[in-house]
């Protein structure tokens, strides 16, 4: 298990405890930013004695690898990413794409998962979205993507749709809470340059992509059985050297 994933996996059960990292930090007898830390992934800063203690806040045991509820973690942290893809897919058919999720690819050595693939027939515009329930490293995010999108093109359309495409586009999809648009408001000038599309832009696209785009949006409400799970959410970050971004 890798660092990152020890510090995911430690994120999920606070939140499924409904706990604040104060709340774990109070019951494992450690200082606030000493969880902040390992949910950040930074394993190697903590001492093991010190990380046994912190899940054990959380009613698990850590011995190199997270245990909770004989495996039953992969399914607790999948379920969120699970319902973000199906709210994405969702949203992509009311818009009349035809869509396909969780296709795997493997050419020429590179191999990965596309979350969703969506042909636009009208316009032959072929859309690779990538859903993340929490944002990772961004650098990465957008290398994988540009793989992602260039794999679709040539590989993976004609077979999935019938057609060519003469047009592709890449859109990054994260669930709707402040702790995603802090992270987003964090990387803006990065994220601005690499997903400049938001907001209604992106509605607008949507309904008629006359062209390539790379955009990023949020959507409300995934999960809640309230009807609106897949809604895109207006994005309220800031540009950098703008106060807002208009939506």
């Amino acid at each position: 298990m890798d660092d990152g994933r020890i510090g995911r996996s430690l994120r999920a059960l606070r939140r499924r405890r409904r706990l604040r990292q104060s709340d774990v930090a109070r019951l494992a007898r450690v200082s606030q930013s000493t969880i902040s830390v390992l949910e950040r992934g930074h394993v190697g800063t903590l001492s093991l004695q010190t990380i046994r203690r912190i899940f054990a806040a959380v009613d698990a045991g850590f011995e190199g690898m997270v245990m909770w509820l004989g495996g039953a973690l992969d399914r607790l942290m999948d379920e969120r990413h699970a319902t973000l893809v199906g709210a994405a897919a969702t949203t992509l058919r009311d818009a009349g794409w035809e869509v396909a999720i969780e296709i795997t690819y493997s050419v020429n050595g590179e191999r990965g998962s596309i979350d969703v693939l969506a042909g636009h027939g009208r316009t032959r515009t072929l859309l690779v979205a990538e859903v993340q329930s929490e944002l990772a490293s961004v650098e990465q995010t957008g290398r994988k993507l540009d793989e992602k999108v260039r794999i679709a093109s040539t590989r993976l359309c004609r077979g999935r749709f019938g057609w060519v495409a003469e047009a592709s586009a890449r859109l990054l999809v994260l669930p709707d809470t402040d702790a995603q648009r802090r992270l987003v408001h964090r990387y803006s000038s990065t994220l601005y340059v690499m997903f400049p599309v938001r907001g209604r832009a992106v509605r607008a696209w949507l309904r008629r992509p006359e062209e390539s785009v790379s955009a990023l949006v949020f959507l409300s409400d995934i999960g809640r059985g309230t009807g609106n799970a897949g809604r895109l959410a207006p994005l309220r970050v800031r540009r950098p050297g703008v106060q807002h971004l208009a939506t």
